[in-house]
Formats: C-alpha cells, structure tokens, sequence
C-alpha cells in the first residue's frame, strides 16, 4: 500500500516535509506544498489521523469531498481550501465519495466541502446537520432544512458577456461542446450561449450541439464528428478547455486551421489553455477554494446566511478566435 515512505520518494523530498504539507504546516513553500498534495491526488493517498489524534482534533477538522483527479485546475481549488484552513488552524482530510461515510460524521469532523458531481443531493442532504455544515462547490442545493450553502461560479453571465462580443464581431453560425448535462456549470454555460444568441435573434442550431464528459478525449472525438459531417460552425464554443484543446487537436490532425477556418473557446483558463492560447474564461480556482472553505468556518461559528455565494469569471481573448 501508497504510505507516506512512498510519497516522499515520487516527489524527491523527505519523508519529514511530506509530513509536514500533509499535516498543514507553514514551514514549506508554495510550490512543495503543490507538488505533494498532486501526487497524493494522483496516488490516492490521503491518511487518516490516529485514533488518539482524531479525538483530539476533531473540532479542528475539515473534510473535503474530491474526486475528479483527472483535471488538474482542482488543485489549485484544493490549495485556496487548504491555505484558508490552515490559517485557521483546521486540519484538512480528503476523501472519495466511496469512503465518504467514515469521514463525514460531526463524532470526526466539523464540516465538509463537496466539489463531487457524483455525490447525490439527497445524500449530502442527509449529511448536513446543525453541528456538521456542508459547502457544495458544483451545484445549488436548495433547501432550507439543512445546514448547507453552495459556493459557485457564476457562469451565466460570463459566457453571455464572450458570445455578445463574438456576434459583435459578426460571428453568425456558433456550435457547442457541452460537457454533462446535468451538470450546473454546462447549463449555466449552454444558456449562456442560447440567452445571448436570441437576444440578436440569432437561431442556434442544435444540430451543432455536441455532447461530452468535460475530458479532451471527448472534445477530440466531437470535433471528428463535425468534420465527418463537413458542416462546421463559424465558432465552436467549448463548456470547457479540456474538450476544447481535444477539438483543435482533432481540426490540426486534418488541416483545419484555428482560426483561420474556425474558431474555438474554452472555459476554465487552464495552464494548458494558456500555453495554447485558448480563448476562455478564466476562473479565480484558489480564490474560490479559500472562499468555500472562509464559509464553511463562518457555517461553524454559527452563520445563520445559506445564500449562494456566485463567484465572477472574465474573459481571456488569445488566438483561436479570428479577429
């Protein structure tokens, strides 16, 4: 089994400074502390405190539900959490869903963060409690029996606000990469598009909607799609960036030049966005992680406000749109 002995030697550091990022410690850099809690992402690795311990620091300790390690924009998401929590002197435990039941009882912890789409409202409906909050960081949960505020990215206007300044550009014909459909965030993102395009009693053809799972293997086999069907958009909207570099990927493999031919966004503004000079949508990750953990603390010394917190997005123009 992964243990803390292992950890070390992936990253190259000692053992002591492993213990040290995962206990929350201030004596390590920034930088370290990244590359320890990746490669525990990637290893799923993180322990549980000794039974002695857990007793002890059990009204010090925040568990944070997560487990979309695919897509590594969340741990700077993670880092806000765990820097906002450390300051506080919290102590942070992340698990899976599959292994939520040990952790998200008040007997072990204070409060959770949920950033698991997978997680049913129902059961995290079930969890929160008057002495255990919950924060949700991909959905509304609305409810006003529970102990539970929903910490989110207000996607709609941000998207309303890129698409407006594409039509002013004199795009016409614009096609969609949504991720899954049930998702807050792709729906949010799609009405976006539909809201603004109505608005210039512009038609949105839903033949040019296509659908994907937010992972760039998706948007690469979406963009063959179009290009079998010889029917591209003018502009190819993408609900993430993920989807968006699989789709220019898949237009390059074919001679289809960005943007010469067609023109291609994201959403997310991820380092890999930024070295391909995606057009996107920038969210503030660390700032959104600190801000639901902030809350979640607030929740605990007894802050009676459940309303959602919407966090602004802006625009980063770079060189898949054509001018």
């Amino acid at each position: 089994m992964i243990g803390l002995k292992e950890i070390a030697e992936l990253t190259g550091l000692s053992v002591s400074t492993v213990s040290n990022v995962l206990n929350g410690r201030k004596n390590v850099s920034q930088a370290t502390r990244e590359r320890v809690l990746q490669c525990c992402s990637e290893q799923g690795y993180f322990p549980e405190p000794s039974s002695k311990k857990a007793k002890s620091d059990k009204s010090k300790r925040i568990v944070l539900i997560f487990s979309d390690f695919d897509r590594d924009f969340y741990l700077k998401i993670v880092d806000g959490i765990s820097t906002c929590l450390t300051e506080n002197n919290y102590d942070l435990i992340i698990c899976t869903n599959k292994s939520s039941d040990t952790f998200l009882k008040s007997s072990f912890a204070r409060g959770t963060i949920s950033l698991d789409g997978s997680m049913s409202d129902d059961y995290l409906q079930s969890v929160a409690k008057p002495d255990f909050p919950v924060v949700v960081m991909d959905r509304i949960v609305e409810s006003e029996k529970i102990n539970s505020k929903s910490v989110i990215i207000d996607n709609h206007p941000a998207m309303c606000e890129m698409v407006q300044a594409l039509v002013d550009r004199g795009f016409r014909q614009f096609g969609f990469l949504g991720g899954p459909s049930h998702t807050l965030d792709n729906q949010e993102r799609f009405a976006g598009l539909t809201d603004t395009l109505e608005k210039n009693n512009i038609t949105f053809d839903h033949k040019n909607y296509y659908h994907g799972n937010y992972r760039e293997k998706s948007g690469h086999q979406a963009a063959k799609l179009m290009i079998l069907r010889n029917d591209l958009p003018e502009v190819l909207v993408c609900a993430n960036d993920n989807m968006a570099i699989g789709a220019i990927r898949a237009f390059e493999e074919k001679n289809i030049k960005v943007p010469e031919h067609i023109s291609v966004t994201g959403f997310d503004d991820s380092d890999t966005a930024a070295l391909a000079g995606l057009t996107t949508i920038a969210i503030p990750r660390y700032e959104s992680g600190y801000l639901a953990a902030k809350e979640l603390l607030e929740m605990i010394k007894g802050a009676a406000d459940l309303t959602p917190v919407k966090i602004s997005a802006s625009i980063k123009w770079r060189k898949t749109v054509k001018q």
